[in-house]
């Protein structure tokens, strides 16, 4: 039996710095792109091999014993450590010495005895495609990347390689961990559907991915991961501290990780962008570094209480008003999709300057209300986002980003745009307009005009938009384009 499970990247459109307490509120967009966890019995006993064939010298073997209660993962070639991956290992190990906890070790062994083959892919968005493009001979443009092979080798070593920013820890972890609880039956595959299946997954991924990154970070990552795009309020980061603390063996996993566990806290609520509503995102080489940007902006608001929390009070009644005026025009479409498309259709041929021209009807014009309130209040976000990056001397919204979102923000049909998360140089999203039928310029043609020319900086186009699947899912080997190839090659 073959088991396939799929977890999307994510884009954190508002909510910036923000999401890291408890107080404030984060806008997320899974994204299409996902990582991809596939799980066979590979009939070695006590072996786990882990394959990651988008990379070089990414093959680990490793044996599992239980001693004295506990998974010992130990591995058949010590030049090829699966602790090395600290992602993998950990996830391994910290869902087995789950499993160990609910099913018991007679079950655990039982189903060890028949081997684990283990390949993790993920889709090519969530690595810079420069190299292929160019050894293709394509342009940096979305059509191109459409012409890469699925799950293309990036030809480098996983430390190596540069990553677009798409959240790919959080998708990996989150399809590694959900396809292990899974095979391990500590889940059922019926009970991803439902809110008990998937918050177990939830906090095991989250409980992974912070002791991998040797810290408790905001979650909003993980929580995409599992649950699709949504307004995002974290967890209070004392639920994890049992098992991030030295005398974690001495802690019951389960007793932590249980959805039972009041101290899982987190808040999801329901979000997705409206009808014909697209987000583009540009990967820019000139990467960040998001934690050191995050110790300099946390520093800055400990030192300044008064003036970061005004500011900060501010920035989220803006993160709120973006989230609510998506969700209207949401229930515009819902209501009365001819007039929505109607005014789509027309602002999309539009700059925004010139929005103001459209609607006759009331119904008309509460639409073209609604778009221009959306650019208003994501420019009042950007504003709020520089004046915290000037204030903490943190380069939020550079003014090379800057140039480049005004840019394009001035073309048809574009909505809104900013930097994603913690902001940096290493990307951008906008939101356009994509009205069906389509028109010609299309907005997403005439932006990706813009980033072909742009020699500021160096722009490259993702393939991806909005995941409307809702998170973590168990997917068919058959209909997930290039899978199968993938493991049809990895076969001796």
């Amino acid at each position: 039996m073959t088991l396939v499970v799929s977890a999307p990247g994510k884009v954190l459109i508002a909510g910036g710095y923000l999401v890291l307490d408890q107080k404030y509120a984060g806008v997320v967009v899974s994204t299409s792109s996902r990582f991809y966890t596939i799980i066979r019995e590979s009939g070695a006993a006590s072996l786990i091999q882990v394959r990651s064939p988008q990379f070089i010298n990414a093959e680990w073997e490793a044996s599992v014993t239980i001693d004295d209660g506990r998974i010992n993962l130990h591995d058949r070639d010590s030049t090829k450590s699966l602790s090395t991956n600290k992602f993998v290992y950990l996830a391994i190990q910290k869902v087995l010495s789950l499993v160990l906890e609910i099913k018991g070790k007679s079950a655990l062994c039982l189903q060890l005895s028949r081997g684990l083959d283990i390949t993790i892919v993920g889709d090519n968005d969530f690595y810079s495609q420069r190299s292929q493009l160019a050894s293709l001979g394509l342009p940096s443009t979305i059509g191109s990347l459409k012409k890469i092979s699925p799950f293309a080798s990036t030809s480098v070593s996983l430390r190596d390689v540069h990553k677009t920013g798409l959240g790919s820890s959080a998708a990996l972890i989150t399809s590694l961990v959900t396809a292990l609880l899974v095979h391990f039956s500590a889940i059922t595959a019926e009970s991803l559907s439902n809110d008990e299946g998937r918050s177990l997954a939830h906090n095991v991924a989250q409980y992974v991915h912070c002791l991998a990154q040797g810290k408790v970070g905001s979650g909003f990552d993980v929580s995409s991961a599992v649950f699709g795009s949504h307004i995002y309020r974290r967890f209070d980061p004392a639920v994890l501290a049992p098992l991030m603390s030295d005398n974690e063996s001495e802690v019951s996993p389960l007793s932590v990780l249980s959805v039972s566990n009041p101290g899982w806290n987190h808040k999801v609520q329901p979000f997705c962008l409206p009808p014909g509503m697209r987000i583009m995102l540009a990967d820019v080489d000139a990467g960040s570094d998001t934690p050191s940007l995050a110790g300099k902006v946390l520093r800055w608001r400990r030192d300044n209480p008064s003036e970061a929390n005004e500011l900060w009070d501010s920035l989220s009644a803006r993160n709120d008003e973006l989230a609510s005026v998506l969700n209207t025009l949401t229930e515009a479409h819902a209501s009365d999709a001819g007039t929505y498309d109607y005014i789509l259709a027309r602002a999309a041929a539009l700059e925004y300057s010139k929005w103001s021209t459209l609607g006759i009807t009331p119904q008309e014009s509460e639409i073209v209300r609604k778009l221009t309130q959306t650019r208003s209040v994501a420019e009042s976000i950007r504003a709020y986002m520089r004046q915290m990056g000037s204030a903490s001397e943190v380069p939020i919204e550079p003014p090379e980003q800057t140039s480049l979102l005004d840019a394009c923000l001035v073309k048809a049909g574009v909505v809104a745009g900013g930097v994603p998360g913690a902001g940096g140089y290493d990307a951008i999203w906008l939101l356009v307009l994509e009205p069906q039928p389509d028109i010609q310029p299309s907005p997403m043609s005439l932006v990706e005009g813009v980033w072909s020319s742009w020699r500021e900086l160096d722009v490259s186009p993702l393939s991806a938009v909005e995941s409307r699947e809702r998170g973590v899912r168990i997917e068919r080997l058959e209909t997930v384009l290039g899978l199968k190839g993938i493991l049809v090659k990895l076969e001796p």
